[in-house]
């Protein structure tokens, strides 16, 4: 039997906060019953940006339920901009820590959150692969989600990248390729490290060139926009937005949100954004 903190079985023997909410301004959805957790998050937020209250409903385990409870009692009251800087880490600090094999249970809190958000932006939802390709097929987890949480969680074996995001959880087809990601995605991050060895301006163009092309041009073109890489001068990064993104009033933020913070966590957190108009 797993060994829960008292905040942990308090939260789940007594959630905050469970059931559907009426008429909410956000809601945000993750995972699917096959996979065995599903968690549906509501958002009530006012005309000023802060978040009013907030709801869930879940299917999953003490971990998920727990979990899920206490991300509503830490949003409400907070502004987007604060919620926006909640993590996972944050969730499982706040239940007095979680089993390490159910981590991926306030992972999924956190996911739930963001796509919250991008409801309430009015920005379109995930398709459930559009976060790259897909490398676990027993749980449904793409490459994008376990490099991410390698980088925000600082996850050093298979074994972590499966109590994280349950990648590898199933018939372990997929533990060979988890190997390959997780020595890819730690070679970049000791490269990035303070002190660590700087990738040179070659290496930087090619991978700033490889995460465009691969990964935010795709996104983009979901929903008919696009993005020209127009020049690199150091840590400067200069694009061109196309199609619908084109005078979208959420430019910016794809700029910001989606193109410079994903250039900063797959290649180098100094890099910075410049667009030019077509």
């Amino acid at each position: 039997m797993w060994e829960y903190t008292d905040k942990v079985m308090d939260h789940f023997l007594n959630p905050r906060n469970a059931g559907e909410m009426e008429n909410p301004s956000a809601m945000g959805e993750v995972g699917s019953l096959a996979c065995g957790d599903a968690l549906r998050l509501f958002l009530k937020i006012d005309d000023n940006g802060v978040i009013q209250d907030a709801k869930f409903q879940t299917f999953g385990c003490a971990s998920a339920i727990a979990s899920s409870s206490v991300l509503t009692e830490l949003l409400k009251g907070k502004t987007v901009a604060e919620a926006e800087k909640l993590t996972n880490k944050d969730i499982a600090a706040h239940l007095g820590g979680l089993p390490k094999e159910k981590m991926h249970c306030s992972v999924m809190g956190e996911e739930a959150l963001a796509a919250a958000l991008k409801n309430w932006r009015g920005e379109a939802a995930p398709a459930p692969a559009a976060e790259g390709r897909l490398v676990c097929k027993c749980f449904g987890v793409t490459e994008e989600t376990i490099r991410r949480a390698i980088r925000e969680n600082d996850l050093k074996t298979v074994e972590d990248i499966t109590n994280f995001t349950k990648a590898g959880g199933g018939c372990g087809e997929c533990a060979p390729e988890l190997e390959e990601i997780l020595a890819d995605e730690r070679a970049r991050m000791a490269s990035a490290a303070p002190g660590g060895k700087r990738m040179t301006n070659i290496q930087r163009v090619m991978l700033v060139t490889k995460v465009i092309d691969e990964e935010i041009r795709p996104a983009l073109k979901k929903d008919g926009g696009d993005i020209e890489l127009v020049d690199i001068e150091g840590t400067k990064v200069v694009v061109s937005l196309r199609g619908a993104c084109v005078g979208c009033p959420s430019s910016q933020l794809t700029l910001k949100g989606l193109v410079e913070k994903r250039l900063q966590e797959a290649v180098d957190p100094d890099i910075r954004i410049e667009e030019v108009r077509p």
